[in-house]
């Protein structure tokens, strides 16, 4: 595995976080860091990373917006993908809705992720801007009219990130079961803040890598 990076600020501040460093402990036999430390340790980072992002003040989250939209399209040519799948922001998420719109108007068509059953992969139900929405799991808006499509790209938020490509999400594992279970995979960009990086999140079995990287500074582009 390795990974390439484009910074179009080479003035800008190193945004590694290596305060989180963590040493787990490791499972008997040498196999590697226990499941229950490392799940601590995602918990303690994601619970800072959040209360960070939801500290930044409106127009700093729309400028970052901009910015990182501005990057993604510069990075990854959305073209050749007919279909979208791509998120409502919650939590202080950014939000990328434009880039959605934008790929409708290019002729293609987009998705949300809507959860339909626990601990099972997520559905993507076809959206437009006009859709009518209805309150999902969490309360997060979704397309009232269940219409399945299977995305092609998907643009998946990060609470947290690391050098590697693996995504800290919010714990409930609804990528990680989709993404291994559609086939063929799709293509994946995981779009965050530049300081939410760690040193690594203690990737387990079940983590599956981004293959793009997009913040408000840079692309991180990693070959599989």
């Amino acid at each position: 595995m390795s990974r390439h990076e484009e910074d179009n600020e080479p003035g800008s501040p190193a945004c590694l976080m290596h305060e989180f460093a963590a040493e787990l402990l490791p499972r008997p036999g040498g196999q590697g860091p226990d499941w229950p430390a490392v799940q601590a340790f995602r918990k303690a980072k994601r619970i800072e990373l959040l209360e960070r992002r939801r500290a930044l003040d409106v127009d700093d989250r729309k400028r970052c917006a901009q910015a990182l939209t501005e990057r993604l399209l510069g990075t990854v040519d959305l073209r050749p993908f007919a279909v979208l799948g791509f998120y409502w922001p919650i939590r202080g998420e950014l939000d990328l809705r434009g880039i959605a719109r934008g790929h409708i108007e290019a002729g293609g068509a987009a998705g949300l992720p809507v959860v339909v059953a626990k601990n099972e992969p997520v559905e993507f139900w076809s959206w437009q801007p006009a859709t009518e929405m209805q309150r999902g799991f969490w309360n997060i808006p979704v397309p009232h009219e269940r219409r399945c499509v299977t995305p092609d790209v998907l643009v998946i938020p990060l609470v947290g990130y690391d050098a590697a490509g693996y995504r800290l999400g919010y714990g409930g594992g609804f990528y990680d079961r989709t993404l291994a279970a559609l086939t063929p995979r799709p293509f994946c960009i995981g779009v965050g803040f530049d300081d939410s990086q760690l040193d690594t999140i203690h990737p387990q079995p079940h983590d599956i890598p981004m293959d793009v990287i997009v913040t408000e500074r840079r692309a991180l582009h990693f070959e599989r």
